[in-house]
């Protein structure tokens, strides 16, 4: 029997994932499969990229990743990399938000942007009266009976409503799909406060119910998960590795070395083979290579999919999904020069009308990214609607965003080290009905092309750990089919 040969199409964080637990699977069942994997660019990583220079660890994609999503933990210890994790700095747990020009302390207890203890949210002055009490009215306002998918805003606005939605909620949630909260499906991104309003009649007392659970879990060490957190990172909400992010990429590229790795190429067709070789599909790519698969799992974004698949209207329909594009400037200043900002960071409510969305302390937040005689602050530009910076020269984007943190934070040094990442057409709108289209795209694309399979951030998820589980379960599907 001829060798059965996989191609993975994408080396970021996804491909590389199913490549891994594709090899993992079949050493483990006795079997030899080939593994090719196909990147564009002339490294592996994708959106995760790490600087490491003059005692600097700058992470030039996303920053970290949630503790409580098990997926990456796994991997992390399959990968013998549970030493390397960090938690953030315990003593920067205050967080602010940016509203008409003041930074406001986040109120304790601020869940995803819901209260889940009222005393500090009656006293914060990012309300009015009449915004707390619109908002408490959630407790007793019926829950929505329909199970049609609608805005996130709208949802928000719905169960407390402006006010919390415009100068709470939307800052920090928008900031993780970098999206307008208006537009952004609730199922596709935060199904859960559907789920506590079914079950609880409200979002409030469903988030303090989960909240309490929680603790009580903690406290009766039941809430273990399956590859149990080293004690010194338990209690952190975000994790990263100590050599950043980057990490997880290399360990993974050097589990996978016998996989033939084909770099600064792009596969530019897949069709079902005619060849007598046996196997099923034939790849071209744009350098001139052609390659033949038993099975293929396409780890790229939703445009990208759709352009291989021109015949396909429901694939190309999902192709059509808004990208935001996004960037993030990062900023070193001699310790000397600037006092150690207060808390871990910022967010800016879209009123404020700011080039910066957000601001991270870094330095602040977490101990291993600068050497001890410097201030590190990583800013994150645009956002859905928000993308003028895109036509802007370097010096431009770096005065706009020295001017915003002198203006907030009272920063007038010079910096020492300027990190500037573009990132175009990044992030995934998940727009309503998000799950339904991601969901036709990969089922016809089943029909048509057997043992071709769609995974990413474009599908379910853009987190770190969400990618993992995405590309974990596109390998077992195409390890069940090469079977």
């Amino acid at each position: 029997m001829a060798q059965k040969t996989a191609v993975v199409v994408g080396g970021g964080i996804t491909g590389l994932t199913a490549a891994y637990y594709l090899q993992k699977t079949a050493r483990e069942e006795g079997r030899q499969i080939r593994i090719a994997i196909v990147e564009k660019e002339a490294a592996f990583g994708g959106k995760v990229a790490t600087l490491r220079r003059d005692g600097f660890v700058i992470e030039r994609g996303p920053d970290s990743f949630l503790a409580r999503k098990w997926p990456i933990i796994e991997l992390a210890r399959e990968l013998g990399l549970e030493e390397e994790l960090v938690p953030t700095n315990p003593a920067a747990k205050k967080t602010f938000i940016l509203h008409r020009g003041r930074l406001h302390r986040m109120p304790e207890g601020l869940s995803l942007g819901i209260p889940t203890q009222w005393a500090p949210f009656l006293k914060t002055g990012l309300l009015s009266p009449a915004g707390k009490l619109r908002a408490a009215m959630d407790w007793f306002l019926p829950a929505r009976k329909t199970e049609e998918d609608e805005s996130l805003g709208h949802f928000l606005e719905r169960r407390l409503g402006t006010e919390v939605l415009e100068r709470m909620a939307e800052p920090l949630l928008a900031g993780i799909h970098a999206g307008d909260v208006r537009r952004l499906s609730v199922l596709a991104t935060f199904p859960q406060f559907r789920e506590l309003e079914r079950r609880y009649g409200s979002l409030i007392r469903g988030m303090m119910a989960t909240a309490a659970a929680g603790r009580a879990a903690a406290r009766n060490g039941t809430n273990a998960p399956p590859a149990a957190l080293p004690e010194r990172v338990r209690g952190s909400v975000f994790l990263s590795f100590r050599n950043g992010l980057f990490t997880l990429i290399e360990a993974l590229v050097e589990q996978l070395r016998d996989a033939e790795f084909l770099l600064g190429d792009r596969v530019e067709s897949i069709r079902p083979a005619e060849s007598s070789g046996g196997h099923r599909y034939e790849l071209r790519t744009s350098g001139g290579r052609r390659l033949e698969a038993d099975a293929v799992v396409l780890a790229v974004p939703a445009f990208a999919l759709a352009d291989l698949f021109p015949e396909l209207d429901a694939v190309r329909a999902f192709g059509q999904m808004p990208y935001a594009s996004v960037a993030n400037v990062v900023l070193a200043f001699r310790s000397t020069d600037v006092e150690q900002p207060e808390g871990s960071g910022f967010v800016v409510t879209r009123g404020e009308r700011r080039m910066i969305t957000a601001c991270t302390w870094t330095s602040a937040k977490w101990g291993h990214t600068a050497p001890k005689d410097r201030v590190l602050l990583r800013c994150y530009v645009g956002r859905a609607g928000e993308e003028s910076w895109t036509r802007l020269s370097e010096d431009q984007l770096v005065e706009g965003v020295l001017q915003d943190v002198r203006e907030t934070t009272g920063i007038s040094a010079e910096p020492v080290l300027v990190d500037i990442n573009r990132h175009y057409r990044a992030m995934p709108q998940y727009v309503v009905g998000h799950l339904q289209s991601a969901a036709a795209a990969r089922e016809q694309l089943a029909r048509a092309y057997p043992g071709v399979l769609a995974a990413g951030s474009a599908f379910y998820g853009v987190g770190l750990p969400d990618c993992i589980r995405q590309g974990k379960e596109a390998a077992a599907e195409a390890g069940a089919w090469l079977r």
